[in-house]
């Protein structure tokens, strides 16, 4: 896969994130919709598992980040290798 293309995907898919409402405005709806325990592990669950989400998706960021430092460096020592 293309640099670019990968790029584009990530955008769109970090846009698409970004657009999605906060699960903590949302808990109060889930608890009136359904009563008891479950309702509230499962709220819980659903958290969790989107906070987990964005973390991955930050270091996701944070590791294209670095590897394209780390390509622009290995680039600028190549081109002068070859002077």
């Amino acid at each position: 896969m293309d640099i670019s293309v990968f790029e584009t995907k990530l955008k769109g898919l970090l846009d698409e994130i970004s657009n999605l409402p906060s699960v903590q405005s949302h808990k109060p709806l889930i608890l009136t919709a359904k009563k008891g325990k479950t309702a509230v592990k499962k709220s819980d669950v659903l958290e969790e598992s989107l906070e987990h989400l964005q973390l991955v998706v930050k270091y996701l960021l944070f590791d294209v980040e670095a590897t394209k430092r780390e390509n622009q460096y290995l680039r600028k020592v190549l081109e002068g290798k070859d002077d």
